[in-house]
């Protein structure tokens, strides 16, 4: 496949480095990871090994592919989305944490697929990514996402194959390099149950800081847990089917799996930038809130972050 990853930080790389051992992949990021890369290749190391040469660029527009994979913070979303739109992708895969999946089919329409991923990966340094945990991604269709980005009546006449057996093709090209991935045909309840694994582990180890696997263990396991719980509850009022039961297994399987992992948002938090609050702890608040269900212990990690935010940009 001639694949292109939007978004090449640490996920981005670690995805779009081990798929460069079997397809032709573009990352699509910023300096000086990219000038990096195109000097000397990327390196990926730990749990997962390979040393790839891969095209790398930070523009991300007019590009033609197979399959672009957006790996972007959620509030680059609609950047990436206009991106894209401006070439030629036959198929959009979201890998982004929240539920932006909507953003990106309003630009591109019934080509994109969501997916999910909990592999642990950073950033070590430009032209190296580190693989903390071996996880898993899910890719398939989401239900809801109607219609399409051209034509007199909103239809995209292009992406009309079953958006399952695009699923399967993008999954078998991931197996095909060495990637643990399942064409997944309950991507609505997978990708709530994702963000209860953001929720739970991203707010909690961001403010601990703490790697992942401290989500495991008292007293932050039971706060994880009470958080996984408040976004499986938001789930099941937005009609999706995930028990409380579910989200915190997910949680504590995926600690376990990256525990040496440093999660994005305490990434983002140990390197001064913007995190991802919002779109994880915070849509889960504000869904709570439209659906009349009290999330207290989420709402309390998005303040604390969010107060770290405010004092961040004032400083």
């Amino acid at each position: 496949m001639e694949v292109v990853v939007f978004g090449a930080g640490s996920l981005g790389s670690l995805v779009g480095g081990v798929l460069a051992r079997e397809h032709a992949v573009t990352l699509v990021g910023r300096d000086p990871h990219v000038a990096a890369v195109r000097e000397s290749g990327l390196r990926v190391t730990g749990a997962v090994e390979a040393t790839v040469a891969p095209a790398a660029t930070t523009d991300g527009t007019g590009l033609d592919a197979d399959l672009a994979v957006v790996t972007v913070k959620a509030r680059d979303t609609p950047t990436a989305a206009a991106a894209l739109a401006s070439g030629s992708v036959e198929t959009v895969w979201s890998l982004t944490n929240g539920l932006t999946e909507e953003t990106l089919h309003g630009e591109l329409g019934d080509r994109v697929l969501a997916g999910t991923a909990t592999y642990g990966a950073e950033l070590v340094e430009p032209g190296v990514v580190r693989c903390t945990g071996v996880g898993e991604l899910h890719v398939g269709a989401l239900p809801g996402l109607g219609g399409g980005a051209s034509g007199d009546d909103g239809h995209d006449t292009r992406f009309d194959d079953d958006p399952s057996a695009r699923a399967e093709r993008v999954a078998a090209a991931c197996r095909a390099a060495g990637l643990r991935c399942t064409a997944d045909a309950d991507m609505a309840r997978r990708r709530w149950e994702k963000l209860a694994v953001n929720v739970g582990i991203n707010g909690v180890t961001a403010l601990a800081r703490v790697r992942n696997g401290a989500v495991r263990d008292d007293p932050a396991s039971e706060t994880a847990a009470r958080a996984a719980r408040e976004t499986a509850r938001v789930a099941r009022a937005e009609g999706v089917s995930l028990s409380d039961e579910a989200a915190v297994t997910a949680v504590r399987e995926v600690a376990t799996a990256t525990a040496e992992n440093r999660s994005s948002t305490l990434q983002d938090v140990r390197a001064g930038r913007q995190t991802e609050a919002d779109a994880i702890l915070g849509a889960v608040v504000e869904r709570g809130e439209r659906a009349g269900v009290a999330t207290p212990t989420t709402r309390t990690l998005w303040e604390l972050l969010d107060a770290w935010e405010e004092r961040r940009t004032s400083q």
